[in-house]
């Protein structure tokens, strides 16, 4: 199984850390889009901040040439 990724602000991603969720905190929209595109080929799961999911839109281009399974948080 490959890992899981949480993107996003850091206050909303950075627990999931303790849980051994690769964490790219991402406080603005140029840094999830650059945490996007530098998701490492292995992952499987990426966990959203609603305001990351809102940044890339309903349907984000593939990240690393495979579509990983993409979950947003609740607001």
């Amino acid at each position: 199984m490959g890992r899981v990724v949480a993107l996003g602000e850091r206050a909303r991603v950075a627990g999931l850390a303790l849980a051994g969720v690769v964490v790219l905190v991402a406080d603005d929209s140029g840094a999830v889009h650059r945490g996007w595109r530098e998701l490492p080929a292995d992952v499987d799961l990426v966990i959203l901040t609603p305001a990351a999911a809102g940044t890339l839109g309903p349907r984000p281009a593939e990240p690393t040439g495979r579509r990983p399974l993409i979950a947003v948080m609740p607001p």
